[in-house]
């Protein structure tokens, strides 16, 4: 008697065929945002209140993280400076540090951990305990309500928190120079935005309109197609953390590459 088993595949190929399915099927889910995205009717409401939960919510932590970055990194540059005797250019260091790098990527990071975080969850238990399916028989767009909203509102926040986390990491770097330097407020924006130019302006914008959809995109793509029951939801609130984290870094090191070839 011959045998009919299939002789089994290796873990390396088993590895590659998994990888390489998730990559396509990322894909799908990004393509089938940009195809839902602008197509009527709009989740006006549903796209508010996640706003509400992405941006309003966050204020309170971005607020105290700002002001602490700000303050300790003045403090801890301070004494490198006056080595030289240049504590002047103690704005100039943090109006540069600050917005260009600190304020996007310390913005994007807290929001992957909390924002995105909640996302990956939330999605997750609406799929393991079915209100998903159920969305989809009441004739309800799930994708559309569910995901679409959430991308576009980590997309629309995160410049907009970006900004007040570098406003309030600057207010904390002149509440340390006001007190060592006597520095008066139109004094240190003098100087603090003399070397800032609009191309800084413009690349931290745009890194954290990228920062923000990749971590709303992550986390709704690993909540959506979230499975094993509830062990699921954890998994996917965790991972949505790590995968987010894991892409902002890439793309700072990108979008900086770039913007110093501009430079």
């Amino acid at each position: 008697m011959e045998s009919n088993d299939q002789p089994e595949k290796p873990v390396i190929s088993k590895g590659l065929d998994a990888f390489f399915t998730n990559i396509y099927d990322i894909f799908r889910f990004i393509r089938r945002f940009f195809r839902e995205v602008l197509r009527p009717p709009l989740e006006v409401k549903e796209f508010i209140r996640q706003c509400y939960m992405v941006g309003y919510k966050s204020l309170a932590l971005i607020s105290l993280t700002g002001f602490i970055t700000g303050l300790v990194f003045t403090k801890q540059s301070r004494p490198s400076l006056a080595e030289f005797g240049a504590t002047s250019w103690l704005p100039s260091l943090i109006s540069i540090a600050v917005i260009r790098a600190l304020a996007p990527l310390v913005t994007a990071l807290i929001c992957a951990g909390k924002v995105g975080s909640g996302i990956g969850a939330e999605l997750a238990s609406m799929k393991v305990t079915e209100q998903i399916d159920a969305m989809e028989v009441s004739a309800i767009n799930p994708f559309k309500y569910l995901v679409v909203t959430r991308i576009m509102a980590c997309t629309v926040c995160l410049p907009l928190l970006m900004a007040y986390t570098a406003l309030v990491g600057m207010a904390g770097s002149y509440l340390d120079i006001h007190l060592n330097e006597q520095t008066t407020l139109m004094a240190f924006i003098n100087k603090a935005f003399n070397d800032i130019s609009f191309l800084d302006l413009f690349a931290s914008f745009f890194k954290s309109i990228v920062f923000g959809f990749t971590i709303g995109a992550v986390s709704s793509y690993l909540g959506y197609n979230a499975s094993q029951g509830t062990t699921g939801v954890g998994k996917a609130a965790n991972t949505s953390v790590v995968v987010s984290m894991f892409l902002i870094f890439i793309e700072e090191i990108i979008i900086v590459q770039v913007v110093n070839s501009i430079r």
